[in-house]
């Protein structure tokens, strides 16, 4: 598997990462099994994934402690990436939290240290200046952040280098394209897009919003009365299911599976470096290697693009998928 450079980093990942909040399990992800994490791991790791995105508010630290136990052995092979969340961000707090990480993770370095949203009470430079110390003392290596909109990136910029920013985006969610994107592919930031398969969505099981579980029914594609739903719009539920037929029709059409042919999409937009597939077994590895390996043609993209336009057109340009333009998450 050809590995890509993280930004401007020395660091090369794999262009298929694995995302490791699914094996939390519970009531959204379902019952996991700590022996298939372990596993899925070292399958990852054996088929040329060394990518591994985790954060200490999967699981309240679960997550990261499944990882750190997973490579104990393998601890060399792997890029390992965590966020801070955004109540972790003063000075003391972020530092104590970094620690509390390398703890969990069971290693003395984090490669990837993100930022996992912006605290808009505290000084961004006040946050930069802390993780510019922690790189200098060696604790990580890369600095990023996750879910920074077109006025955060450049403002967290203004006070340091960040060199990933991760982003909700997918051939169903394409928000980023209009603002964040461009300014990504100006500075070589790295997007790591996650919810690539859009709450399964793109998986081609679901017919109708109906068929779905209520918890991944909560984004602005579908209406906002549906249980546990927060943005309060009418949404976009018939458009949507049209456009996965449209994509299924685009997949038929050149034998593909839509998992493997939304993964590849991905990979071939503009300073996206590796997708962040979430996998609990050795079997979605396999078939997330599958999907980090297919080449689009130029003429397959553009049938892509042109079949999600519409909905990307009427979703518009808020990256938020689970919050109304009005109270969006994003600046």
């Amino acid at each position: 598997m050809q590995h890509r450079q993280l930004g401007n980093s020395d660091i090369q990942v794999s262009p298929i990462a694995v995302g490791f909040w699914g094996i939390v399990g519970g009531d959204y992800w379902g019952e996991q099994d700590e022996t298939d994490t372990i596993n899925t791991v070292h399958s990852a790791l054996d088929a040329g994934i060394n990518f591994f995105d985790t954060a200490e508010g999967y699981g309240d630290g679960y997550s990261e402690q499944m990882l750190g136990r997973a490579l104990k052995d393998r601890r060399n092979e792997a890029i390992i990436a965590s966020k801070v969340s955004a109540h972790n961000l003063a000075p003391d707090d972020l530092r104590a939290a970094c620690e509390r990480s390398l703890t969990n993770l069971q290693t003395d370095v984090i490669d990837l240290y993100q930022v996992h949203w912006p605290n808009h009470e505290l000084p961004f430079a006040d946050i930069m200046t802390t993780l510019l110390d922690l790189q200098q003392e060696g604790k990580i290596r890369v600095i990023g952040v996750s879910n920074f909109g077109k006025l955060d990136g450049p403002d967290m910029m203004q006070h340091g280098r960040y060199d990933a920013n991760q982003l909700p985006y997918s051939l169903l969610w394409r928000a980023i394209e209009f603002d964040i994107q461009p300014q990504c592919v100006e500075h070589n930031v790295s997007i790591l897009p996650y919810s690539p398969l859009n709450q399964a969505l793109l998986t081609g099981r679901y017919s109708n919003a109906d068929e779905m579980p209520y918890h991944r029914t909560r984004t602005r594609h579908f209406n906002g009365n549906r249980k546990n739903s927060r943005h309060g719009t009418s949404g976009f539920e018939s458009e949507t299911f049209e456009t996965v037929d449209r994509i299924r029709e685009i997949c038929d059409d050149i034998g593909e599976s839509m998992v493997h042919v939304a993964l590849a999409w991905l990979l071939h937009k503009p300073a996206v470096t590796s997708v962040l597939a979430g996998a609990r077994t050795p079997k979605h590895i396999e078939s997330n290697v599958k999907a980090g390996s297919l080449v689009l043609s130029d003429e397959t993209m553009q049938r892509l693009d042109d079949a999600t336009n519409d909905l990307k057109q009427k979703l518009g340009s808020d990256p938020d998928m689970w919050m109304s333009t009005e109270e969006s998450r994003y600046r």
